[in-house]
């Protein structure tokens, strides 16, 4: 595990930005694969999504060789609705991008048969080779995409129950009304993004704090699900100052010499 520590979010938004796109870039250079990216909703890459538009847009990056799969999405919330997160995507990346709409993948909560749709969304990942990169993001209490604390570390794509916890933070997006967020959600598991090449998980703010010190420095549990990242051999938290705020001194200064040292 690496971390890349910046002095605000939006800093480290477009350290994300430039790094997925190099990415992209490189293995365009040397084969004609499509590049496999996971992708994360909510606030926080919300600034990361807006330079890559950019980048599309002067050239400096395509998507047209790219198929992407969406971590999670709400169960029975229309597709429609401008909460969902095929909504969320459409406005602050698809829209904007030139990626075909047939590489475009997110999990159908709307399906009839969910646990049929979850089986799918595994075996599609499968299919198209898994992924090269995932990127994420972190809840408060250290979740990855909807697996709470105490999913299981070996968990794959399934259908979830929301926490109270979760259902009150996501409520600012549902008129801060908790009852007006789903109760139930389909999710990637930690296994189906640990099983990534590359995995970069975003946390910014004094909120995330707590979750970065238990992923970095506390053990390997399904407490927070964002530990597991320890176990991967390309796993990268990138922080803004805030977030990293109740590290011990001795780690920050670890993960900032070890980034000088690679400049």
């Amino acid at each position: 595990m690496r971390l890349i520590i910046r002095n605000n979010a939006a800093e480290g938004s477009l350290w994300a930005a430039h790094y997925i796109a190099s990415k992209i870039n490189e293995k365009a250079a040397r084969t004609s694969e499509p590049f496999v990216l996971g992708l994360c909703t909510g606030s926080t890459p919300i600034e990361t999504y807006a330079e890559l538009i950019r980048m599309v847009r002067d050239g400096e990056v395509s998507f047209k060789n790219v198929i992407s799969f969406n971590m999670d999405e709400y169960v029975g919330l229309p597709e429609s609705h401008p909460e969902s997160y095929h909504s969320f995507m459409h406005r602050y990346l698809f829209d904007h991008i030139d990626e075909p709409a047939e590489n475009i993948h997110i999990l159908n909560g709307n399906a009839a048969d969910t646990e049929a749709e979850c089986a799918a969304y595994e075996a599609a990942i499968e299919k198209a080779g898994g992924f090269d990169l995932f990127l994420g993001g972190v809840g408060e209490d250290g979740h990855i995409a909807f697996n709470e604390p105490f999913s299981s570390l070996s968990s794959r794509t399934r259908v979830v129950t929301l926490t109270r916890d979760t259902r009150e933070v996501n409520s600012r997006f549902f008129d801060n009304d908790y009852e007006k967020v789903p109760k139930q959600a389909l999710t990637v598991g930690v296994a189906t993004v640990l099983g990534s090449r590359e995995v970069v998980i975003l946390a910014f703010g004094s909120k995330k704090a707590r979750a970065v010190r238990d992923a970095v420095e506390g053990p390997v549990s399904h407490y927070c699900t964002l530990s597991g990242l320890q176990n991967h051999e390309f796993g990268t938290i990138v922080c803004d100052e805030l977030s990293v705020g109740e590290l011990k001194v001795n780690s920050y200064r670890y993960f900032k010499a070890v980034e000088e040292a690679e400049r």
